[in-house]
C-alpha cells in the first residue's frame, strides 16, 4: 500500500516527516505545547515550510531552555538575535516568545489552585476531546472556527501574543486538539 499524504504536504523530505510524525498527533507535553503555539506565531504573513526549516535554529536559541529562562531573556539579549539568518528577523515576533514564556508561567500559578497545568487549560477548549473533521480536500478545512476565536481571545486575556483566532486553529491542527488530515491520507486517524 502506497502512502497518501495531505494535498497540501509538498515532497520536501522535513514537510513529509512534519507531516507524518507531528502534524495532528496529540500532543499533552507542555514543552512541545509552548514550542509549537510560538512557531505558529512566528509563522504570521509567512509559509508554514518557511518557520519549519527555522525551527532547529528556534531551538538552539530557545527551545532548548526551560520556559522561565526564556521569560528572562533581555530586550537586548533578543536584538541580539536579530543577527541570526536562522530565526525571523522580527524584533516584535522574538519578544512574543519572550513574553509568551512569562504568560505561560504566571498561566501556570494560576491554575496550581485548581491542580491543572497549561495542557489541561488548552485542551479543555476541545473538551480533553481530539476533533475529527471531515476534510476531502485541505482547501475546505477552516481557517478559524470559532473554538479557536475563544482559545485566541483567551490566550491574549493571559498576556499571550501573536495568538490570532487563525494562528491557534493552526497551533490546534499542529498539536492534534483538531484532526484535519484529509480523508484519503494514511495519517488520518478516523
Amino acid at each position: 500500500m502506497s502512502i497518501q499524504r495531505c494535498a497540501w504536504c509538498s515532497n520536501d523530505p522535513l514537510y513529509m516527516t512534519y507531516h507524518d510524525h507531528e502534524w495532528g498527533k496529540a500532543s499533552h507535553d507542555e514543552a512541545h505545547l509552548f514550542e509549537m503555539l510560538c512557531l505558529e506565531g512566528q509563522q504570521a504573513g509567512l509559509s508554514w515550510i518557511t518557520v519549519l526549516k527555522k525551527r532547529d535554529c528556534y531551538r538552539q536559541h530557545f527551545f532548548q531552555y526551560p520556559i522561565a529562562k526564556i521569560a528572562q531573556f533581555s530586550d537586548a539579549e533578543l536584538e541580539n538575535k536579530l543577527q541570526d539568518a536562522g530565526l525571523i528577523r522580527h524584533i516584535g515576533k522574538l519578544k512574543a516568545i519572550r513574553d509568551n514564556a512569562m504568560a505561560w508561567q504566571q498561566l501556570t500559578q494560576e491554575l496550581k489552585p485548581q491542580q491543572m497545568n497549561v495542557s489541561d487549560w488548552l485542551w479543555s477548549f476541545v473538551e480533553h476531546q481530539i476533533l475529527h473533521n471531515d476534510v476531502p480536500d485541505y482547501r475546505q478545512a477552516p481557517a478559524q472556527t470559532d473554538i479557536s476565536l475563544a482559545l485566541s481571545k483567551a490566550l491574549k486575556k493571559k498576556g499571550f501574543k501573536f495568538v490570532g483566532p487563525t494562528t491557534c486553529y493552526a497551533f490546534m491542527q499542529a498539536v492534534g486538539m483538531v484532526e484535519d488530515h484529509e480523508n484519503h491520507c494514511t495519517f488520518k486517524s478516523t
